[in-house]
C-alpha cells in the first residue's frame, strides 16, 4: 500500500519527537482530509439545483418525517443539528423558491411549522436518489462488508464523542 501525506506526517513528528506517540493523527487527520473531499464531490448535484449549504439537510429532513412533510422549526432544528437562526435563513431562501411553506401552528400561535411543497417533494426526491448514488461511488473502494465494518466503528467512535461533551 502507498503511503499517503497522513502517514509520512506521523513519521515526521515520530522522527523529530520520539518521546510522542503522534498516532491519533492516523485517525483524526483522515477524517478531516476525508470531510472535505467528500463535501467538494457531494456538493456539485446540490449546487446545479441551486442549493445553498445546508438546504438540502432542510428538505431531506421534511422529507423522511412523512406525509404531511411538516416539522417545527425546532423540531428542524434538533434533526438538521443546527440553531433555529440557521434553519430560519435556510427556510426563507426555500420559501422564496416555493420548495417549502411556512403555516403557523395550531398549537401554538408563535410557532411556525415548516412544510415541504409538492415542487420540494419532487426536487427531493430527484436529488436523494443521485446522493445515493454518489455516496454508493464514493465507498465503492470498500467492499461491503468493509463499509458495514467502518459503519459501526465510525458509529462507535461517535458515540465516545458524544460521552465526552455531556
Amino acid at each position: 500500500m502507498q503511503t499517503d501525506a497522513i502517514t509520512a506526517i506521523v513519521d515526521q513528528w515520530k522522527r523529530e519527537r520520539p518521546d510522542l506517540d503522534p498516532t491519533p493523527m492516523l485517525v483524526v487527520a483522515r477524517l478531516f482530509r476525508l470531510t472535505g473531499t467528500l463535501d467538494q464531490q457531494l456538493r456539485p448535484p446540490f449546487q446545479a439545483a441551486g442549493l445553498g449549504s445546508g438546504d438540502f439537510d432542510v428538505l431531506a429532513a421534511l422529507r423522511r418525517s412523512g406525509a404531511p412533510w411538516t416539522l417545527s422549526a425546532g423540531d428542524l432544528s434538533r434533526t438538521v443539528l443546527v440553531t433555529t437562526g440557521a434553519i430560519t435563513k435556510r427556510v426563507d431562501r426555500l420559501e422564496a423558491r416555493g420548495l417549502v411553506s411556512r403555516s403557523v401552528a395550531e398549537s401554538d400561535s408563535r410557532g411556525r411549522l415548516i412544510t415541504l411543497t409538492a415542487e420540494g417533494v419532487e426536487l427531493t426526491d430527484e436529488l436523494i436518489a443521485v446522493h445515493l448514488d454518489n455516496q454508493r461511488a464514493l465507498l465503492s473502494g470498500l467492499t461491503p462488508e468493509e463499509q458495514t465494518h467502518l459503519a459501526h466503528l465510525l458509529e462507535r467512535f461517535a458515540s465516545t464523542l458524544t460521552t465526552k461533551e455531556s
